[in-house]
């Protein structure tokens, strides 16, 4: 019995160590093949990685403000220092010092400070340094908002109502801000506005007032705002109220004859017509206006300038001539006398 089980026990021992073996085989062999996999998982993260920063980077060079803007004369500055009153005048508020002509602005504690010509973060180290070298503060924190751009100005012009240049108020000025600035639009305003940046004069673009995006397009000292003219279409014939409409956007044929109160009962809905300015000149579309009020059509969208002509119906005008010609109210035969009464 004893020798049995000493067999016994020895068999399971190797049978243990034979898998502990087999198993450390396995591991070395799977680290050996996979090192390669392993260092290119890091490499592809780090490209993913460097990939998103790279567009992050390039959209917000996109969207922020030129930072190299230069304080010029006139401009207005308020000028504080953190955790200490600096005031430049009896109101206890922050410092507004406007820049002279000669590009300076005078400061309590240091007198002229010549600022023209400088960035805000170079002002700032500026006053701060004359600041410390006075001994008036120990590491002085000196904030500069440049709060209007006189000489750096917009031009608005076009469909508004007193056209100009107006100063930057402020470094987030919007579109809707010059504009107002310029009193508003006109009546004969439309909504596409070009902005010629001074920095890419070459390449203005577009901004619709319509829109949210478009009116809160940031601006820039020297930036050039022209407001369009709105196109007019023009609906004539046999319509209730001939007349030029405004262009707006989605302007169809259909909505434009709504909008000059319907046709008359002798119009001819079969024979409209468009005439459309082209580069090849005038063009005739012909238009059935009974076709697209039943949806056997499509509604045609309208262009500025295009005139829509509705004609009228020679077979409804004689028609409806007869019908008012013709005697509506014949004698009623009470309208004769009566006979008398035999009793």
């Amino acid at each position: 019995m004893k020798t049995l089980s000493l067999v016994i026990v020895a068999v399971v021992t190797k049978t243990a160590i034979a898998a502990v073996i087999s198993s450390l085989l396995l591991g070395i062999v799977q680290a050996q093949s996979d090192p390669a996999a392993s260092s290119s998982r890091p490499q592809e993260k780090a490209a993913q990685t460097a990939g998103s920063s790279a567009e992050k980077t390039s959209t917000n060079n996109a969207t922020t403000p030129d930072p190299e803007l230069k304080i010029a004369s006139g401009d207005l500055l308020e000028i504080s220092v953190f955790g200490a009153d600096f005031f430049c005048g009896s109101e206890k508020n922050n410092c507004d010092a406007r820049v002279n002509s000669s590009g300076n602005v005078v400061l309590p504690l240091i007198g002229t400070v010549s600022v023209a010509g400088l960035t805000v973060v170079q002002a700032e180290q500026l006053i701060a340094a004359r600041l410390s070298q006075g001994h008036f503060y120990n590491n002085p924190q000196v904030t500069i908002i440049q709060k209007e751009y006189a000489t750096q100005g917009i031009v608005v012009a076009g469909e508004v109502a007193k056209p100009g240049v107006y100063p930057l108020l402020g470094s987030h000025t919007t579109l809707l801000h010059a504009i107002s600035a310029a009193g508003g639009t006109t009546v004969r305003a439309g909504n596409d506005v070009i902005i010629t940046h001074k920095s890419n004069p070459n390449q203005p673009h577009h901004a619709d007032l319509s829109s949210v995006t478009g009116g809160n397009t940031p601006l820039m000292p020297g930036d050039t705002v022209v407001v369009s003219k709105a196109g007019i279409v023009y609906v004539v014939g046999d319509v209730k109220q001939p007349s030029g409409i405004v262009m707006e956007r989605g302007l169809t044929v259909m909505k434009a004859i709504a909008m000059a109160q319907g046709t008359n009962p002798t119009a001819d809905l079969n024979n409209a017509k468009l005439i459309r300015n082209t580069p090849q000149g005038k063009q005739e579309i012909p238009i059935s206006l009974k076709k697209i009020m039943f949806d056997k059509a499509p509604d045609i969208e309208l262009q500025p300038e295009d005139v829509l002509f509705i004609p009228n119906s020679l077979a409804k005008s004689a028609t409806r001539r007869q019908y008012w010609d013709t005697p509506l109210n014949p004698p009623l035969i009470w309208d004769s006398p009566l006979p008398r009464s035999p009793f």
